[in-house]
């Protein structure tokens, strides 16, 4: 097998020189003054209503359009005044609920940007009737621009009559959001859109006093009923995401046997893994290799099952392949800080969001964590869960990563359901649960999170059937299956790959991902199993075959543009005998304010020959603005936009056939950095990509692509498993100083 190859070089950064095009409609389109007439009129009654609301001093307007509108399609020309843009006000945005999802943006902007909207509507309407006739086109704007025809309006800038225009096509009217199926019996956590004033004070205006005990953030509050139903009475504008605070836990199965002794030894050095979960049994054989706190009151009541669902996870993280021998990973042993934080099969949102933000910040020696709870309940297709959003939050500003279990369903229900919280997390590495065939478990729930993000991730054998996974229990030997179960075994390999070989938890998920895809067309739907099955042995994600050269780069995304055209590709018979994939990982930063567009920044990775410019493996052209156009919900599934996870692959099949040697034989990677909101979230951004080529002559030319890499001025390290173990041994040794005394 060939070791995966790490190149460390330059990555070249270029801003963004293009500029965007004069406004037009899409062809063949035409926008008529009674289009006009009616956001107008919408538009006025909008300031009427809002000049009678005193609860802020601002106004809360949702755009209704008629499209999965991309950034481009988005208002431009309304709602901005100055140097206040549109973009700049959004706090919210969802899908509709019609057959054809169309975006409904939601702003909140001051009474003054919606007169000059108005004022800018009925000059825009003067015009369409006095000089086109009542209606104007495609054709008649791009002579406009052209300078063909002499258009110099005196009510209003010509750039801001055709911005108008635009926007009054992609517009179909403007409102106020409200939800009128929002029903809670219990409480519930409420996220308000963001204004002016905090939660509290808004509150305190509506007639409730809340303690700070209920209060997430500046637009998060924990909710009675009762107090609910006051905010729905008297300001149901204000409500962007409201959940049930009392999350029921998926269940596994578990089959319970006799006890049988194990031996195991004290531990010396091996890495710990954070466990939030159950509680834990200190009196199991593995608990030496276990520190365990308990988050929950000591006024909580715990019987004899709250410590099962946890020690089961923390044992399969210790010492899973001793009772599991045929998944035998070669990862050795792992240490746990477990942090019980649930009892009983329900839990407390709110609550957990608290201890989690705590528990992080008190063990910043941990990278890697696991999360093997989750709710009954579906994800929302319009936001993101509260639990996930802070987990995305945590992963952003510190370098962490949790691995996720894709949650359960039970047999009696037979109907696939969507994941539940906090498997809807972006940023996170999420698992769902194959059998031992490879197939989607049959308690398997399916994504994606709203409506386009992969989930899960990728999936592992988790037990199904007759082939259940062995666990530790306080009752002694259990044989279980369940998400919960499959989990543990991949924050295993994450912690062998950061922890021990000392890669970045971005080259650590890229490599997992990247080792759970084939070279064949994937038959498992992408829902139920992300982008694959990760395999058993850790040695199978750090070396490719001999036909394969594998190999790693990573960098930092400064600017707009950030490539390298430098990479050597071998050629025999002056051909490119490969075909190649590329997995692309980062960890953007993400807003849960902003509902279906949660990710701030998307990378877009192009990655193939040299030909003046890359010719990529996937044809993904959304990026070349001059040969192609690709809507935006054809982007979004062909081509992962805003997902943090990008995986490209050229199909392996008899016919493959060599490619054609551009110039000098080199190939280039391009990630183009793009941002959904005003403020560069994308600047100073880790990402890691993991490429693999297949030689379809089964020829092994790995010792020429180092050799022409080094030539090139790349410094290539061979990721050598032995080695790394001693740097890290070493490492971890504890030095009496007294000894040099």
């Amino acid at each position: 097998m060939n070791n995966v190859l790490q190149l460390k070089g330059t990555f070249e950064q270029a801003p963004n020189n293009s500029k965007p095009g004069p406004p037009n409609l899409p062809s063949g389109k035409v926008v008529k003054v009674t289009k006009l007439k009616k956001l107008c009129n919408d538009l006025i009654e909008l300031k009427k209503y809002w000049e009678k609301d005193t609860l802020f001093s601002g106004a809360l307007i949702s755009v209704y359009y008629n499209k999965v509108a991309a950034k481009s399609n988005r208002i431009n020309g309304l709602l901005t005044k100055g140097n206040i843009s549109a973009n700049s006000t959004i706090v919210g945005a969802r899908f509709s609920e019609s057959k054809s999802p169309k975006h409904i943006i939601t702003h909140y902007l001051t009474i003054e940007l919606i007169e000059e909207s108005i004022i800018r509507l009925q000059s825009c309407l003067q015009i369409l009737n006095h000089t086109f006739g009542g209606e104007i086109n495609c054709d008649t704007i791009k002579k406009i621009n052209m300078k063909q025809i002499v258009f110099n309006p005196t009510e209003i800038a010509k750039t801001n009559f055709l911005k108008v225009i635009v926007d009054s096509y992609y517009v179909e009217k403007f409102g106020i959001l409200v939800d009128e199926q929002l029903e809670f019996k219990e409480d519930s956590l409420i996220t308000i859109y963001k204004t002016e004033k905090s939660a509290v004070e808004l509150m305190g205006k509506l007639g409730m006093n809340l303690q700070f005990t209920r209060v997430m953030d500046n637009t998060t509050l924990l909710l009675r009923p009762d107090e609910l139903n006051v905010l729905k009475q008297k300001a149901p504008f204000l409500i962007s995401m409201a959940v049930h605070n009392i999350t029921e836990l998926t269940k596994d199965d578990f089959d319970f046997c006799e006890k049988e002794e194990i031996k195991i030894p004290s531990p010396v050095n091996e890495p710990t893994i954070g466990v939030i979960d159950t509680m834990f049994d200190e009196n199991v054989y593995f608990s030496e290799w276990v520190e365990f706190t308990n988050m929950l009151s000591k006024d909580i009541p715990l019987s004899s099952k709250d410590y099962e669902h946890g020690t089961a996870v923390s044992s399969i993280i210790v010492d899973g392949p001793s009772f599991n021998p045929q998944m035998d990973d070669g990862c050795g042993r792992f240490r746990v800080r477990h942090f019980g934080v649930a009892a009983g099969n329900q839990f407390s949102s709110f609550a957990i969001l608290r201890d989690i933000n705590e528990i992080i910040s008190k063990n910043k020696d941990i990278k890697v964590w696991n999360l093997s709870l989750g709710s009954k309940l579906e994800i929302n297709k319009n936001f993101i869960s509260p639990e996930a959003a802070i987990l995305d939050k945590i992963q952003y500003e510190n370098d962490v990563i949790f691995i996720i279990a894709g949650t359960n369903q039970s047999s009696e229900e037979k109907i696939r359901k969507f994941i539940g919280a906090p498997a809807d997390s972006i940023n996170s590495l999420v698992i769902n649960s194959v059998n031992f065939e490879k197939k989607a478990a049959s308690y398997s729930r399916k994504g994606p999170v709203l409506s386009f993000f992969t989930k899960p991730d990728v999936c592992y054998y988790g037990g199904d059937g007759r082939n259940l996974i062995r666990v530790c229990t306080p009752m002694g030997e259990a044989f279980v299956k369940g998400t919960s179960f499959a989990a543990p075994w991949i924050a295993r390999k994450m912690s062998y790959l950061i922890d021990i070989l000392g890669l970045s938890r971005e080259v650590a998920k890229a490599l997992i991902i990247n080792a759970s895809t084939g070279w064949n067309k994937q038959e498992e739907e992408a829902s139920l199993v992300g982008y694959g099955t990760v395999p058993i042995k850790i040695d199978d994600i750090i070396h490719s075959s001999n036909d394969e050269i594998q190999f790693i780069l990573s960098g930092v995304s400064e600017k707009y543009d950030t490539y390298n055209y430098n990479i050597p590709i071998p050629i025999n018979k002056k051909k490119h005998p490969f075909v190649a994939k590329a997995t692309l990982c980062y960890f953007p930063c993400c807003n849960r304010n902003q509902g279906v567009d949660y990710t701030n920044t998307e990378l877009d990775i192009s990655f193939g020959r040299l030909n003046n410019k890359i010719k990529p493996i996937n044809n993904n052209y959304q990026t070349d603005e001059t040969e192609h156009f690709v809507f935006e919900e054809d982007a979004r599934k062909l081509f992962r936009k805003w997902d943090n996870i990008k995986h490209i692959r050229e199909v392996y099949t008899q016919r493959s056939r060599a490619k054609e040697v551009y110039g000098k034989g080199l190939w280039g990677v391009s990630l183009k950095t793009k941002e959904r909101l005003n403020k560069k979230y994308g600047e100073g951004i880790k990402f890691a990509i993991v490429v693999t080529l297949k030689e379809i002559n089964g020829v092994n030319r790995i010792d020429e692509f180092i050799k022409n890499c080094s030539l090139r001025g790349w410094l290539v390290n061979k990721i050598e498993v032995e080695n790394r173990i001693d740097i890290y041994n070493i490492a971890e040794e504890e030095i009496d100083f007294k000894d040099f005394e």
